[in-house]
Formats: structure tokens, C-alpha cells, sequence
């Protein structure tokens, strides 16, 4: 898969789901549920447990059906074994260059994060395919907004605090896609086996990204 393919499939479904399991199976489990909804770009972060072994399975398992990337990461090696064990795009809390070096060495979507507009700027211009904007919970979609007027080139995915009720305002905002954690995947649902709530929210989120789009569509 080439890096365009992977961007194109990143906005097509415009959420990337964040998840943390304590096993491949719970993980496996809780893809195909939000898959069933309509999310099927998948962040595995490196705080589960057996990360990379994580990683692969899921990777084997369902193939081509959900694009698995990597979380969490903080350094060029981690984003290089993840890589080799099927992550096609690596996603970290802060910008390092090495890291952002070593996905463009490979082919794959790098999405560093970062805050402020110097860091957003520095992170695109060091090779950033999108700029993570993490925290965006204390600062909500008018950040986004604000952020995108001088900064209209860059591909923004504002992380944190965003639900089915607000991801509409963060597209409108000018987000390319969103990340979401436990607003749509948290432990306690997967270890209690809830799986079909997993669907209804992803299903919620997926409804308010066609309705911005169809809206924006329609001018």
C-alpha cells in the first residue's frame, strides 16, 4: 500500500479509532465491532500490553480490511519494528524528526503531534504527512479554526476530547480526520463484552462525518 492510498483511506473514513486491549483477541473483538459501524482506520497504541505482537496479529488476522497504525510512539526504532510488523502509519504525542525521517524512509503516514502554530509549522516542515493537534480538549474546535487560517496548508487530526456530539464542529473547523479514544473504544466495554455499543458509537461518528461532508458537498 502506498502512502497515498493510506492518506486516502485516513480521510475517507475521517476517524481514527484509538485503541488500547490488554490481548490480541479483546483487540480483534473490538476492530470487527467498530468496523461493523464504519470506522476501519485503527491506532494501536505502544501502552498495550505486547504492543508489537499486538500489532502483527491484528495485522495477519484482518489484512487489508482495516488499516492498522501504531500509537504512542517515541522513538525511531519503535516506529521501525512496528512498521515491520504491518503499522502503515505511525502516530506520536510529540514531533521528533527522526521519526518523521524514518516513516518517509519506509513509505508510510507519519502523524507527529503537536500544539502551538510554531510547533504545528515545524512538525509539517520536517515532513509531517498530518499534524496530530493533541491536547484539543481544553481547547475545542475553535482552535482548529483559528490554527487553519494562517496555516491553511496543513492537514490538522485534533486528538482528545472528541465525541459523536462535537466531531461535526472540528470537521467544520477544518480538521482532516479525528482522532478518538474512549469516546468509542474504552477498556471497560471491551472487557465486559458491550461490543455492540462499540458499533453504535462508531456508526454515530461515521453519521456526523457523512453529514458534514454532504453539507460541504452541497456548499
Amino acid at each position: 500500500m502506498t502512502k497515498l492510498d493510506q492518506m486516502q483511506r485516513i480521510e475517507k473514513c475521517g476517524i481514527v479509532a484509538i485503541i488500547r486491549a490488554n490481548s490480541s483477541k479483546e483487540l480483534i473483538d473490538a476492530v470487527g465491532a467498530i468496523q461493523r459501524g464504519g470506522v476501519d482506520v485503527i491506532e494501536i497504541t505502544m501502552t498495550t500490553p505486547d504492543a508489537l505482537q499486538v500489532i502483527g496479529d491484528v495485522s495477519k488476522r484482518l489484512g487489508s480490511s482495516v488499516l492498522i497504525g501504531v500509537g504512542s510512539v517515541l522513538d525511531a526504532e519503535t516506529a521501525r519494528a512496528a512498521m515491520l510488523v504491518g503499522a502503515e502509519f505511525v502516530v506520536c504525542p510529540v514531533t521528533k524528526p527522526d521519526i518523521i525521517e524514518i516513516c518517509n524512509r519506509y513509505g508510510k503516514v507519519v502523524i507527529p503531534g503537536a500544539f502551538t502554530p510554531t510547533e504545528i509549522l515545524h512538525a509539517w516542515e520536517t515532513g509531517a504527512d498530518y499534524v496530530k493537534v493533541f491536547p484539543a480538549s481544553g481547547v475545542g474546535s475553535s482552535y482548529i479554526k483559528d490554527i487553519k487560517a494562517p496555516l491553511p496548508q496543513i492537514p490538522l487530526i485534533p486528538t482528545g476530547g472528541i465525541n459523536a456530539e462535537n466531531a461535526a464542529e472540528f470537521l467544520i473547523a477544518g480538521a482532516a480526520a479525528l482522532g478518538v479514544g474512549s469516546a468509542l473504544v474504552s477498556n471497560d466495554l471491551i472487557e465486559s463484552g458491550d461490543f455492540d455499543i462499540l458499533t453504535e458509537r462508531a456508526k454515530s461518528l461515521v453519521d456526523a462525518v457523512k453529514s458534514v461532508r454532504e453539507r460541504q458537498f452541497l456548499g
